[in-house]
């Protein structure tokens, strides 16, 4: 079996200037973003790509966001949209998410985003409190890592048939590998990703981009 490519240095270079379409505003958010302390909590660019092209190819109009941080990531699912898309972002963090809100603005897609601040879980039950079971076609899970399973629950039910559950972090740098590695985040992420592994109501693979991506199909 292949191992998994190793991309830096001249490598990471090329692939930046043959494959990444990155516009001015969100690279300027993504660069503002990584001079807070907690800037390795936001995805990367090609990530970013990534989700917005998975998102266009289901024509998602619909999606919901959980963890939103400094707006990065919702503004790439935003624009992959289109112009009558809806995207629901959960975060906890007004100061976080505030920085995104300019950018959105800027970008002109604060129309297509309803932030809510709060607990994620309680934003979700009150989405399917709406009606919106069944009714979203792209989910991203990117927040506190013991809650992931709640999250994943929460968003099947929410995504349609042929949708997508986008979950990260699932690599752990690693940690998930490692028998002595045994935190709560760690554990978690484990769980899910064993879970995941033999879910029937889902097909999935992973992507390598950032801290591993599971990308779900729901059935």
């Amino acid at each position: 079996m292949k191992s998994w490519p190793r991309i830096d240095g001249k490598l990471a270079d090329y692939v930046d200037a043959s494959w990444l379409r990155e516009d001015d505003i969100k690279r300027r958010l993504r660069a503002e973003t990584q001079r807070m302390r907690q800037a390795g909590m936001q995805i990367s660019a090609h990530q970013g790509q990534q989700i917005a092209l998975l998102a266009r190819a289901i024509g998602a109009r619909r999606a919901v966001e959980v963890g939103t941080f400094t707006g990065y990531s919702a503004l790439w699912i935003a624009d992959a949209l289109g112009p009558d898309g809806r995207l629901w972002c959960c975060d906890v963090s007004e100061e976080w998410t505030a920085v995104g809100g300019r950018y959105w603005k800027e970008a002109g897609l604060e129309s297509r985003i309803e932030l809510t601040i709060g607990p994620a879980l309680a934003t979700l039950d009150n989405l399917l409190g709406q009606g919106l079971e069944g009714g979203i076609d792209l989910a991203f899970i990117d927040a506190n890592k013991d809650d992931y399973d709640a999250y994943y629950e929460r968003c099947l039910c929410l995504v349609r048939h042929g949708g997508l559950i986008l979950i990260d972090n699932v690599l752990w740098s690693g940690a998930v590998a490692d028998p002595a590695k045994d935190d709560v985040d760690t554990v978690a992420i484990r769980a899910i990703n064993a879970k995941l592994a033999r879910d029937p109501r889902i097909d999935l693979a992973l992507s390598a981009v950032g801290d591993g991506m599971t990308v779900c199909l729901k059935r």
